[in-house]
């Protein structure tokens, strides 16, 4: 299908609500599960909005430039559907596919079909992801517009009052979020009802035009939708509606959510709706211009040296600001922390490009999500221990296959007498069940090589700093190969390694050197690719030395000792022992704090002593 330039008339939009709503029971009812009723309720404001206000390219789906839709209630995601066979996206013939493995058609949206550009379903994160594409629009200089439509259950999750806010602080007017106001929730009403002014008030307050209508008038939606168009301020639509709306039996119902109709209700509900008049739809209009060039690849950059003691979040800083210098992709986003990070050294570089999200790290990783969408290349920079605020963000980016790079910095008790509230040490874990890339550099030109990597992945990655300062190790010139590993002090008659990876890579050099004034061969493994892992250093230096002894700045469940573990018992042979923070650490200085921890070079010493002893 292709673009129009004609207007349809309200009987018309009409009768592809009539159309939306059909297709949404007959996926379900053929699925045997699945939410008919909250796809009924927003079948109007997406047939008012799709067929006279979107503008979409259907003969480029994928094109930059065209209007994005979040359908961020994901579990409507049978009227997502049927908008897309409607208007010719997909065949008409995958509707009955709903929930079928194999089929595109998932229980809830996740990229990969035109008008899907995230992975929705986890409630509170579809603005957020809004948000991040309509700034990536701006940024892109497109003149194109991002429409949110969210369930009225959701607006309980701070994380869109998070959006809503920093939209309005920012003047986004390209944003449209529109609210599903059905009264309904899974397990009864919900908690305003009917009644939109807590959402009106709200929104207005924070720099918003607000506006409630009819959700079920289609000249009432239709004007709305137009209004919000023509405003310099982000637009909240609360659109009045009834879940089940059309079918007599199930409108405003409260023991229907999440049930499809039988066979038999299937066959009443179609015969209340009356056939559609047509099937195929065409979008109002193609954004105007040409289709735009892609963003510009990264240039070679000047990577910046480092020859004394530094901080790897002072090197990640120098860094990212030449790497900002010539990367047209590169966006960052701070959470009022860049003083911290070191992140602030990328903002004058960035003009634009570089987003304060304030404390708000649900909101940035929503935001990354969504400017990945359009083509940008986001990093977002916190404390490590925050981006548990976010999990379920970076879970669902997971599951959306986004690409974009995480910087953690004040990894572990080494950040010192700030105490534990400040401390990442669940971070690796959280990372690693990403299933991305985490890296944890230990000096300067380490963090120069491994931020370099970090972005060039194709995925989530993680890029783990610490706040104290450590020698200078290696070289500029060496290389780190993402799932590669660096060797230290190997020999021939080597009884144990040590496994480490950024500040206890120097606990465990220093370790050694005791241990060979002790007549024990220790070799030091730096494990700067947490993951993918170096499973083939690991397995050799299991065969040539017998025993592996990691250690951490980071708990045990989850961390780098128990992924070795992991490798060490399938591989099955050689002994393995992990040193890693236990119970909760108080306020002390980092060698102290090392020291109380058990992974400070002494502890390693005991321990490998202990471990190199034959079994």
């Amino acid at each position: 299908m292709t673009t129009t330039t004609s207007r349809p008339e309200t009987r018309e939009l009409a009768d592809l609500a009539r159309l939306l709503r059909r297709d949404s029971i007959i996926a379900t009812t053929a699925a045997g599960s699945g939410h008919p009723t909250s796809a009924m309720s927003a079948a109007d404001v997406t047939a008012a909005l799709l067929g006279r206000h979107f503008r979409f390219d259907a003969a480029n789906p994928f094109r930059a430039d065209n209007d994005r839709f979040v359908l961020s209630k994901g579990h409507a995601a049978p009227l997502l559907y049927a908008a897309m066979a409607a208007f010719g996206l997909i065949d008409r013939g995958l509707i009955p596919t709903l929930r079928e493995a194999g089929s595109q058609l998932e229980g809830h949206p996740v990229p990969g079909l035109p008008l899907v550009d995230v992975a929705t379903g986890s409630l509170g994160q579809g603005l957020s992801n809004g948000l991040g594409m309509a700034l990536g629009q701006r940024i892109r200089r497109f003149s194109s517009r991002t429409w949110v439509v969210l369930g009225d259950s959701e607006m309980a999750e701070g994380s869109v009052w998070e959006a809503v806010e920093l939209a309005g602080h920012l003047q986004v007017d390209n944003l449209v979020a529109i609210v599903d106001l059905n009264r309904l929730g899974q397990r009864g009403p919900t908690m305003h009802e009917w009644d939109a002014s807590p959402h009106i008030d709200r929104a207005e307050s924070l720099g918003w035009t607000a506006v409630e209508f009819d959700g079920h008038d289609l000249d009432a939606v239709d004007a709305a939708l137009a209004a919000a168009q023509e405003a310099e301020v982000p637009s909240l639509l609360v659109a009045r509606t009834q879940k089940g709306k059309g079918v007599s039996f199930a409108a405003d119902e409260p023991n229907r959510h999440g049930k499809p109709f039988d066979d038999e209700e299937k066959a009443r509900a179609l015969s209340e709706l009356g056939e559609p008049e047509r099937t195929d739809w065409q979008f109002p209009a193609a954004p105007d211009g040409e289709v735009p060039d892609d963003v510009p690849p990264t240039k070679e950059w000047e990577r910046p040296t480092f020859d004394e003691e530094t901080s790897t979040r002072d090197a990640f800083g120098a860094a990212l600001a030449a790497r900002a210098s010539v990367d047209s992709r590169l966006v960052v986003i701070d959470a009022e922390v860049a003083d911290s990070t070191r992140a602030k050294a990328a903002g004058d570089v960035l003009d634009d490009r570089f987003i304060q999200s304030y404390i708000a790290e649900q909101n940035m990783v929503g935001m990354a999500v969504g400017l990945q969408a359009i083509g940008l290349h986001p990093l977002a920079a916190t404390f490590g221990a925050f981006f548990s605020r976010a999990h379920d963000f970076i879970r669902m980016a997971q599951i959306g296959r986004a690409r974009l790079t995480l910087v953690g910095s004040h990894a572990g008790v080494s950040i010192g007498e700030d105490g534990p509230s400040q401390m990442a040490l669940d971070d690796i874990a959280m990372m690693r069940a990403a299933e991305g890339l985490v890296l944890y550099p230990a000096d300067g030109n380490a963090t120069v090589a491994l931020l370099d990597a970090a972005l060039d992945f194709d995925g989530i990655s993680y890029l783990r700093t610490t706040r104290g300062a450590t020698p200078s190790l290696y070289p500029p010139s060496t290389a780190f190969p993402v799932g590669g590993s660096h060797l230290h002090r190997a020999g021939d008659e080597d009884r144990v390694t040590i496994a480490a990876a950024g500040v206890t890579l120097f606990e465990a050099l220093d370790a050694a050197e005791r241990l060979a004034q002790k007549g024990i061969g220790a070799r030091v493994l730096d494990m700067y690719s947490v993951s993918p892992l170096d499973v083939d250093a690991v397995r050799r230096c299991l065969d040539e030395t017998g025993a592996i002894l990691s250690v951490e700045d980071h708990r045990r469940p989850g961390g780098i000792g128990e992924a070795i573990a992991a490798e060490a018992a399938a591989h099955g042979s050689g002994r393995h022992r992990i040193l890693a923070v236990e119970g909760i650490p108080g306020s002390a200085e980092p060698a102290e704090q090392r020291r109380q921890a058990g992974i400070d070079a002494e502890s390693i010493v005991q321990a490998a002593t202990e471990l190199a002893e034959p079994a």
